[in-house]
């Protein structure tokens, strides 16, 4: 059986640890916990996260259905004035969102 995957090439630990910390990753536990729990250095596992953490957000980038600069509005709508009310989000306005991409 080859070892295709592309994130354990030029790994210093062994393959079941890799599953190990890929599991406890999915389980939302920190970098100190997984340590403790696989026995290995907090340094290590962190250099693993970010690998994949890093792999995650280029795979996330590539399935975006925008590309290139993504431009961001907010408007409110509704009655200027309100007696006694403070703040953006008062009872008869409405917040709308609008992206554009350029």
């Amino acid at each position: 059986m080859t070892d295709n995957c592309k994130l354990y090439i030029r790994a210093r630990i062994s393959r079941a640890k890799f599953c190990q910390i890929l599991r406890l990753f999915a389980l939302d536990l920190t970098a100190s916990q997984i340590a403790v729990l696989i026995n290995l250095n907090r340094n290590t596992v962190n250099r693993y996260l970010t690998l994949i953490r890093s792999l995650i957000a280029n795979f996330c980038e590539l399935q975006s259905p925008f590309s290139g600069e993504v431009e961001c509005d907010e408007s409110y709508f509704g009655s200027r004035h309100t007696k006694g009310k403070r703040g953006r989000l008062r009872e008869k306005q409405t917040h709308r969102f609008r992206y554009l991409q350029t």
